[in-house]
């Protein structure tokens, strides 16, 4: 039954991550820019679900490839964070977005 685990979560590493430590991450990291989902740089281009899928984000390999690599003015995370903690931060986004950010 292990086996199985193991499988599902190398065939979608979004299944492993841990939504819970993403939210730790998250408040470390990036709340500056982006409290409640939102985006204070470029206002447009939030952390809603809306944005997410307007803006082709709204998939946890989408999120940590951005938040690895950065992108404009948000910088790259891939040096300072664990592989790990990206994927966590990708889940609880993608949570958050679809619980609308607790409101």
């Amino acid at each position: 039954m292990a086996v199985i685990g193991c499988l599902l979560a190398l065939a979608n590493p979004a299944w492993a991550a841990d939504a819970n430590h993403g939210k730790q991450i998250f408040k470390a990291n990036c709340v500056a820019c982006h409290a409640g989902g939102n985006n204070s740089v470029v206002r447009a281009k939030t952390l809603k679900k809306e944005a997410l899928q307007e803006y082709s984000m709204y998939d946890a390999g989408a999120i940590a490839y951005q938040v690895t690599n950065g992108k404009n003015a948000m910088p790259a995370f891939g040096k300072r964070l664990k592989p790990q903690d990206i994927e966590d931060v990708a889940a609880y986004v993608l949570a958050q977005a679809d619980n609308n950010w607790g409101k």
